[in-house]
């Protein structure tokens, strides 16, 4: 077996890939992976957030592949709300200081392992969940501590296409990426 993979964004270690095929739940932070992690306030102290429409396709790709996929977040905003259920992702967690405690619940409530899911985030908060999973990714501008402790980083930035570079490789590593059927909503 060679000691790398080819991929869309690189060459990936063999560690990755190996570690990528027994993938079964993607969890998501927001905040600096669907978004750049800016927070846009209007005077009207209305929030905005910008996602990356092709984040949208991965996930939507992944989700009709048979990976399941969750978000959870330290914000609440109604923003993620209706960006997350329009991908189909069914599990939001918002408001979420200890991350730790929907990631036990994911685990129970889709019969995996932890060696069974991906956790890709970008700060301090996401350590905890990224010390125990099979698959810790940090975006490119992650937090550098956190690169420190994780499997992969992303070449790309957060909200910019660096989900997008998790489930293609999800999708490969699977061999299921010319079946995946996306949408770039």
């Amino acid at each position: 077996m060679s000691d790398t993979h080819h991929g869309f964004y690189g060459s990936v270690s063999d560690d990755i890939w190996q570690r990528a095929k027994k993938i079964k739940l993607l969890i998501c932070d927001v905040d600096g992976v669907f978004s750049d992690g800016r927070i846009y306030l209007s005077n009207a102290g209305e929030e905005l957030k910008a996602f990356h429409t092709r984040d949208g396709y991965g996930v939507r790709s992944v989700l009709t592949s048979g990976i399941h996929v969750a978000v959870i977040t330290g914000r609440k905003s109604k923003i993620v709300e209706t960006r997350m259920t329009a991908l189909g992702v069914k599990h939001i967690y918002q408001g979420i200081d200890n991350k730790f405690e929907p990631f036990e619940q994911l685990l129970s409530l889709y019969n995996v392992t932890a060696d069974e899911v991906a956790y890709i985030g970008d700060d301090m908060v996401d350590l905890p969940v990224m010390k125990v999973v099979g698959l810790a990714v940090c975006v490119a501008d992650g937090h550098p501590f956190v690169k420190q402790h994780c499997h992969m980083i992303t070449t790309i930035n957060g909200g910019h296409g660096a989900l997008r570079e998790l489930t293609d490789l999800l999708l490969l590593s699977q061999d299921k990426f010319t079946r995946a059927h996306g949408m770039s909503i």
